[in-house]
């Protein structure tokens, strides 16, 4: 019975280690440096021809950081009515998607595979290797408006990130709006705004 018992421990653990292996623990974003503003906003610009080029993990921790993270306790990198924090981020690559966990500077593995394609109309979209979606909560926020002021916030940060950075962007809402929501496994209430291409 002891054996029995110590059997199925150990397929327990295995099963939740492996639950979490493709979570990605990002290193901690650099908060000094870069590019003064006033030239990354002189630098500012949409492109769209990308190479195979990929971020690091420092680059998407300081993206990520950039678009949605905690700058101060409780409050974001970029400003939501009345606090209520409707906003997320998710990465797609052609392996996977994750959700951006600010609090813990997390990406979250949410669906495995190349989902590339519902993310774009555009072909150069669909090849690059990271598009992010910004997805909203009408739950949380129920205003439209305010909800895409956030979002538009969220963008505008990675536009001047990249900039910094010396890397190309542009952001895109022709999509599949019903294909990205399925690949995101996102809630009746949740709902992706822009999707933003990323690379070199």
């Amino acid at each position: 019975m002891k054996i029995k018992t110590l059997f199925i421990s150990i397929v327990v653990m295995m099963t939740s280690c492996g639950m979490n292996a493709q979570d990605i623990q990002l290193p901690e974003p650099n908060r000094k440096g870069g590019m003064p503003l006033m030239e990354a906003i002189g630098n500012r610009q949409s492109a769209r021809e990308f190479s195979n080029f990929e971020l690091s993990q420092q680059q998407l921790s300081d993206m990520l950081w950039t678009a949605c993270g905690y700058n101060r306790p409780e409050k974001r990198t970029v400003a939501t009515a009345l606090n209520k924090q409707e906003m997320s981020a998710y990465v797609v690559t052609a392996k996977a998607v994750y959700k951006y966990e600010p609090k813990e500077n997390k990406l979250i593995h949410v669906n495995a595979g190349d989902h590339r394609e519902v993310f774009a109309m555009q072909d150069f979209a669909k090849k690059a290797p990271l598009n992010v979606a910004l997805v909203a909560d009408l739950a949380k926020q129920t205003n439209e408006v305010f909800a895409g002021m956030t979002v538009g916030a969220m963008s505008n940060n990675i536009y001047l990130w990249c900039a910094s950075e010396g890397l190309n962007t542009v952001v895109r809402a022709s999509f599949d709006h019903e294909g990205a929501k399925d690949a995101l496994k996102l809630g009746e209430t949740e709902k992706v705004l822009l999707v933003q291409t990323v690379g070199k």
